[in-house]
């Protein structure tokens, strides 16, 4: 039964809570533990680096963008070059 348990990620509350130091050092060595209560899924035990990794801010489409390459020119100056027309007004 201890090779099964090496590879398993989900506890029920009770054995989470009778074996949390295990728990822990699962989530950090292998990802992710799934603790159900009453056989429905409850909670999920992620580690410290997990988590910031997950809730770290991330940068926008237009800061990627800037902070590539620079643009050939004519690519620019397409860009430049379109239609400023906002479109007309309808009325429904």
């Amino acid at each position: 039964m201890q090779a099964a348990n090496a590879i398993r990620s989900g506890w029920q509350l009770q054995e989470a809570k009778a074996r949390f130091s295990e728990l822990v050092k699962r989530a950090r060595e292998q990802g992710p533990q799934h603790v159900t209560v009453r056989g429905a899924p409850a909670v999920v035990v992620i580690s410290e680096e997990e988590f910031a990794r997950l809730t770290s801010p991330r940068p926008s489409i237009v800061d990627h963008i800037l902070k590539g390459p620079p643009w050939p020119d004519d690519v620019v100056e397409a860009i430049n070059a379109r239609s400023r027309d906002v479109g007309r007004d309808v009325a429904f």
